[in-house]
């Protein structure tokens, strides 16, 4: 598969069309041959690639932040874990991250204690904490702890001190968030990440 864009000057210049080709070509290898961009998404998709291309002056007239991460809210189904994994493709090598669901960490702190929250909170490498929100409180010997909202503290430093992002997904809103990590982490995902949203009513591609 040709790659979506052409080097000028030591700069990607990157093609709409072609990327999109790109993409689907991707995500047909990795997720079957039905996948594909669904034209109501198309929007939503132009702004990732922005984004992750770090085209800064188009993401600066749409008010994108180069320097965050990207929180990427939606209904359940409608393929923000598709896309994030997908966008990846086309960053440059230092900025490609790995997608973790929250509910697998919070299983792996269940086993391993509080290595985990260093292990994905001190990390300086960027990730995509995948489906925020689902996961659940976990004990380790009787102490209870909200994993992620831990995990989410450290990376909020990392981002202050080394300007290592963090990327999520997840299908709740700003008041449903808060409710889970609290105000203390809703104000600080005000200064980690850019919110991008799904509408609503998008529908469930997985049916």
């Amino acid at each position: 598969m040709q790659l979506p864009y052409k080097i000028e000057n030591n700069t990607r210049i990157f093609d709409w069309q072609q990327t999109c080709h790109y993409l689907i070509h991707i995500g047909k290898l990795r997720y079957g041959q039905n996948f594909t961009l669904h034209k109501e998404d198309l929007k939503i998709i132009y702004r990732l690639v922005l984004y992750i291309i770090r085209d800064e002056e188009n993401c600066k007239q749409r008010n994108i932040d180069i320097n965050k991460g990207i929180l990427l809210l939606g209904p359940v189904g409608c393929g923000k874990t598709s896309l994030m994994a997908l966008i990846q493709e086309l960053a440059f090598p230092e900025f490609r991250y790995r997608v973790k669901p929250t509910r697998d960490i919070a299983f792996e702190f269940q086993k391993e204690g509080y290595d985990i929250i260093h292990r994905y909170g001190k990390s300086k490498h960027p990730i995509c904490l995948d489906d925020l929100g689902v996961e659940r409180n976990i004990k380790f010997y009787g102490n209870e702890c909200n994993t992620i909202g831990e995990i989410l503290l450290h990376r909020y430093d990392l981002l202050i001190h080394y300007g290592t992002v963090t990327h999520a997904t997840t299908n709740l809103n700003a008041e449903e968030l808060e409710q889970m990590y609290g105000n203390r982490i809703r104000s600080r995902l005000r200064e980690m990440f850019n919110l991008i949203s799904f509408s609503e009513l998008s529908k469930d591609k997985r049916k």
